[in-house]
């Protein structure tokens, strides 16, 4: 082989492989992995290894400051005899339902007032989003201070205004009203998010419908039920989701206002976990009933995503 031809040769050979790397990003599949690069990434740092280190948490006896040893489902034995734990249940699976259909049944109605032709429609708008703007912590000290024994501005209307009553009212000093206080709140922060999420819904919805329903002399409450709630049924079923896992996985609102009292009523299994966790020092404890609220996550995902969400309820079918 002469000198040209091993010029020739080394010439060829980055072309080569310039051409094999071009070939290789012209290549839809690799691209695509390229791009979920990051994000798998980022998933990997700050979820998979969070849920892995929880689950491996539950598994020991972990306190803050001393290393636990693997002690299998012990922690879970305990919890299963745990009446508090039992409450915390309890009280989350009702403080999510009693929640989510409040927030719900308000949110559709201020989503259809907003969707007619009103008035300062934008700065109406603007106001109905203020609740989820707020930070949650500075909401719950404000629901805090209005539900105050002595200072609560709802007591001074009622006993001081209308005469209603003689006395204030103690709305988280007993188990039920602090619980129906909590859920009160927690309807007031989520109704902005159902309200825009099922504004924009609606919006989506061809105006031309309704005008051929209304030809036909169909009722509004016809047209409702035989137009609205389809078209809506797709973005409602994943704000419905959301909502849902939200409000189960509440811990802001309830701590900053109850914490969890009063005699452990108002737990919610988030609130317990971090109280048994961090200022009860068992982390083994407080991991497990985190990792315990999985199962019902994924149950109220699944009933939520593919109940509400699914194909006939989208065509406009009846539920039979």
């Amino acid at each position: 082989m002469d000198a040209t031809t091993a010029d020739i040769d080394l010439q060829w050979k980055p072309r080569k492989q310039h051409s094999r790397i071009g070939r290789l990003f012209d290549s839809k599949p690799f691209l695509v992995f390229l791009c979920m690069l990051p994000t798998a990434g980022l998933l990997l740092i700050f979820l998979t290894y969070p849920l892995g280190l929880g689950l491996w948490l539950s598994l020991t006896d972990t306190t803050i400051g001393q290393a636990g040893h693997y002690i299998g489902l012990e922690n879970f034995q305990s919890l299963f005899d745990d009446p508090v734990f039992w409450g915390a249940v309890w009280y989350t699976v009702f403080y999510t339902a009693v929640a989510t259909a409040g927030k719900f049944l308000l949110g559709l109605w201020l989503a259809l007032l907003l969707n007619q032709h009103l008035p300062f429609k934008a700065f109406i708008r603007a106001i109905v989003l203020l609740p989820w703007i707020v930070p949650t912590v500075l909401s719950a000290i404000a629901w805090w201070w209005i539900y105050d024994p002595q200072f609560s501005i709802i007591s001074y209307i009622l006993v001081d205004v209308l005469h209603w009553r003689k006395h204030y009212i103690d709305f988280l000093g007993a188990p039920w009203p602090a619980r129906w206080s909590l859920i009160v709140a927690n309807i007031w922060r989520g109704i902005p998010f159902v309200a825009i999420t099922l504004l924009a819904g609606l919006q989506t919805i061809s105006p031309s419908l309704y005008e051929a329903a209304l030809l036909d002399g169909a009722s509004a409450w016809q047209k409702f039920r035989r137009i609205t709630v389809p078209l809506l049924m797709p973005i409602l079923s994943v704000a419905l989701t959301l909502s849902v896992l939200f409000t189960f996985s509440d811990f802001q609102l309830v701590y900053a206002i109850t914490r969890g009292g009063p005699f452990n009523s108002t737990h919610l299994m988030a609130t317990l976990a971090f109280q048994r966790a961090i200022p009860g020092s068992q982390l083994g404890e407080g991991a497990a009933i985190a990792v315990a609220m999985i199962p019902f996550l994924l149950v109220a995902t699944l009933v939520c995503f593919f109940g509400v969400g699914r194909r006939k309820w989208q065509q406009g079918s009846d539920n039979d």
